[in-house]
């Protein structure tokens, strides 16, 4: 897939940007909404980290590395999988926004991926991360607000 076009998703979030950042930062949450098998993760430049996810029968080992982290405002990585060329950088911007937290998600390729692969597609992509970001994510974060 290469769309010189990048995914951009917003959401408002009814969660401070404390945490909001959390969420997006910490390994048990980001089990909880985003990936469950994150083996490990740390709001670092330079950390790397890699799991298997498996879908309609092929392999996907994602490989992220940090390559910014501004606490509550910002992080960045880049995700490369064992199996298929490509790279691409996703970046989470935090900004509150009266009482709320307003999350911008950019998702950029920067070394095109296979075409003939689903899940490289760009109908795909954006599904992706409206699903992460517009209904896992807001649900994670109303539930975990209760406690």
């Amino acid at each position: 897939m290469r769309d010189n076009q990048s995914i951009h998703i917003e959401q408002l979030l009814n969660a401070s940007i404390e945490q909001v950042w959390k969420a997006l930062t910490n390994v048990d949450d980001m089990r909880q909404w985003y990936f469950d098998v994150i083996p490990d993760f740390k709001p670092e430049v330079s950390f790397k980290t890699s799991f298997l996810i498996t879908n309609g029968g092929r392999n996907f080992t994602h490989n992220w590395i940090v390559t910014t982290a501004i606490p509550k405002s910002r992080i960045s990585y880049t995700w490369t999988f064992d199996e298929y060329p490509g790279e691409s950088i996703s970046t989470f911007e935090l900004y509150e926004k009266e009482h709320q937290t307003l999350l911008t998600v950019t998702s950029e390729i920067t070394k095109d991926f296979p075409t003939h692969i689903p899940e490289f597609k760009r109908e795909s992509g954006e599904a992706g991360w409206s699903y992460l970001i517009k209904e896992s994510l807001p649900l994670f974060l109303q539930k975990s607000d209760k406690f």
